[in-house]
């Protein structure tokens, strides 16, 4: 079930505004408008916490309290518009939050595109994207969000990244050079690590081949029949399960490395795991790992 109150400790987690501060500003301003408990302990609705998000963002773009508290809702969503830059990457990711609590596709792309005028693309996924979705996940699981707040802000995050690399395609280097095969295990679903990773290596100028999610290893067969000198990447965020994780890589050894010589990248928080390593599979900790990795080889 969805929350439709929040406590202000919810707030507070959600906001990175603490809780002593929400409670002088709802004193001084009447900033936000709680219910109360018969035992008098504030419960917020779904309005008062898209408030607090935008009022939290121009706050710390540095309009004063007082001045905000004076505004309406429309006249602080037109400032947060003319005033997306230069604040704190967490700050930046309560205008994408208040975005997703509206279906606002706009305020999403318009927070992007003013953004990127100040940051790399490689830096807002790395700095606000990134976070934003552990954040997300931890409350669609808590039930302060609904899987439609997820799911829309996930295919924002995606498109973006589609959007990016198209115009970020570099000239492929010569022949010599490896084929990045990407794709999802069988019943894995989450691309948008996948996307990413595919965008690092169109930047840099490497050919690749897009397969997606849900690939059974036996179906990678296919494209060894017509390439050579491949490497497969894949990103781990939920399966294989973590008592199957050497054994999926002993199946890739078994069945596609031992077919035609072949590489597999991992990338993903499983592929921080303790894995038995062999001399074909390399295991990435995290993005900048990856991204280093990419440097040396257009070097070589």
């Amino acid at each position: 079930m969805v929350k439709t109150q929040f406590g202000i400790k919810d707030l507070e987690n959600l906001s990175n505004v603490k809780a002593h501060t929400l409670r002088i500003w709802e004193k001084r301003y009447n900033l936000l408008e709680p219910d109360r408990t018969d035992t008098n302990i504030r419960k917020y609705d779904i309005e008062n916490l898209k408030k607090l998000l935008n009022v939290a963002y121009l706050y710390n773009a540095g309009y004063k309290i007082s001045k905000i508290a004076s505004l309406d809702s429309t006249q602080i969503q037109e400032l947060i518009k003319k005033n997306i830059n230069g604040v704190d990457s967490e700050y930046l990711g309560n205008v994408f939050k208040s975005a997703m609590f509206e279906f606002d596709g706009d305020l999403f792309d318009t927070t992007l595109e003013k953004v990127l005028e100040k940051k790399s693309f490689r830096e807002v996924f790395s700095e606000i994207f990134v976070p934003l979705l552990n954040e997300m996940g931890i409350l669609w699981h808590s039930g302060t969000i609904d899987p439609s707040h997820e799911h829309f802000i996930s295919e924002k995050i995606k498109h973006s990244i589609i959007e990016h690399s198209a115009k970020n395609k570099k000239s492929a280097f010569e022949n010599d050079t490896p084929l990045f095969t990407l794709y999802l295990p069988y019943k894995e679903i989450h691309e948008i690590g996948l996307l990413y990773a595919n965008y690092e290596l169109i930047s840099a100028g490497f050919k690749t081949v897009f397969l997606g999610a849900n690939v059974p290893l036996e179906s990678l067969k296919h494209l060894l029949k017509t390439k050579t000198k491949v490497i497969f990447v894949t990103y781990f965020t939920v399966l294989p399960e973590n008592d199957n994780l050497e054994g999926y890589l002993n199946d890739f050894q078994n069945e596609i490395y031992a077919k035609s010589p072949c590489e597999l990248w991992v990338l993903g928080r499983k592929a921080e795991k303790n894995i038995k390593k062999a001399k074909n599979i390399t295991l990435f900790k995290d993005l900048k790992q990856f991204t280093n990795h990419l440097e040396s080889l257009k070097k070589d």
